[in-house]
């Protein structure tokens, strides 16, 4: 069901009466899209949450600017970003590939500029939106350098170096759950094999959770529970690991051990001072990163004579990817305002 409200209590709020800059954030989801105004410190003012037209790049368009439309007709609003899945280009306008949308070369920011007059539009990955809504607001926001992992059904990654968000020479840095864990290993809908995204995301827990079902021992209480849904999905994996299952905090142990391996190749290249994992999987809390602190430390060079980086959870969960979508735009449009001298 689609759902529309101001955030409860902020009407009386001074500090969004006091001229600061808001903006409205786009987080296209496979589900769902959120729109949100949201203020210069990342307070959410109003939200909007409606279901994703799936598969259809157009209709997806459609919905985004309606959403826009009828927000900036409620509030003051000076700019927009729009987050969207995918590979975006350094440009902040054209999405080169949306493997769940069908977007190819789609010049997003023209599309929605040319139906929007007089709104400034910027485009980015939702993963980049989400960590820097992370790191300028919520669980990275003591540290310069931070890197954010999003486990949910892919994993989706955002780098900040330097208190800047990593986009590299062609827009599409960041990209964690394609780089190669496994030589020669399962095939990723990217085109590669072996991809992280193929053992530390959603789908592999699944995988790796009906594996232990049909080893039997520990996996007992997943077949039964697999037997009686019908299958296992997300919701039973999640709360057999509540509940300590052996078997479902086996899988969670082995996905964990993958994405700190990862950690570790990230940690030897870019140096992060902190690791956000966020996501649906990361609900899991310290069950999950405890196993990838572990894989971390097993794998890092140079461990004990290094500095070890903290790995937290997510704060802002799923108003991250509206509020870092909005915060982008804001900031790009900061910086074309002072180039031109404004």
């Amino acid at each position: 069901m689609d759902s529309k409200h101001s955030v409860p209590g902020r009407g009386a709020d001074p500090v969004l009466d006091s001229g600061l800059v808001r903006a409205i954030g786009i987080d296209i989801g496979g589900t769902k899209v959120a729109a949100a105004v949201v203020g210069e410190l990342g307070e959410l003012i109003a939200i909007d949450r409606r279901a994703t037209p799936a598969g259809d790049g157009e209709a997806i368009i459609d919905l985004v600017i309606r959403m826009i439309r009828e927000l900036s007709e409620e509030h003051d609003v000076a700019v927009a970003g729009v987050a969207a899945p995918g590979f975006i280009d350094v440009t902040q306008s054209l999405v080169y590939y949306a493997p769940n949308i069908s977007w190819r070369n789609q010049p997003l920011r023209h599309r929605l500029e040319t139906r929007l007059t007089g709104m400034e539009l910027t485009v980015d990955n939702d993963a980049n939106a989400a960590g820097w809504a992370e790191f300028r607001f919520g669980a990275g926001r003591m540290v310069s350098d931070m890197t954010m992992l999003t486990i949910g059904t892919g994993v989706g990654g955002a780098v900040v170096v330097g208190d800047r968000l990593l986009r590299g020479g062609f827009g599409s840095a960041g990209e964690i759950g394609h780089m190669r864990v496994v030589p020669g290993g399962l095939p990723c809908g990217c085109g590669a094999r072996g991809c992280l995204e193929q053992y530390g995301a959603g789908r592999a827990l699944l995988r790796m959770a009906n594996e232990i079902a049909d080893a039997g021992g520990i996996g007992l209480p997943l077949a039964a529970a697999r037997a009686e849904a019908g299958g296992l999905d997300g919701h039973s994996v999640g709360r057999l690991i509540a509940d300590d299952d052996p078997g479902a905090l086996a899988a969670l142990r082995e996905l964990g051990s993958w994405i700190g391996q990862g950690c570790a190749a990230i940690g030897a290249i870019l140096d992060p001072q902190l690791f956000v994992i966020g996501g649906g999987v990361a609900a899991a809390g310290e069950r999950l990163l405890g196993p990838i602190r572990e894989a971390y430390l097993a794998h890092v060079p140079a461990r004990g004579y290094h500095p070890e980086p903290a790995f937290v959870t997510a704060e802002l969960v799923n108003d991250a990817g509206a509020v870092g979508a909005a915060d982008l735009a804001r900031v790009r449009a900061e910086t074309l305002g002072a180039a031109a001298g404004l």
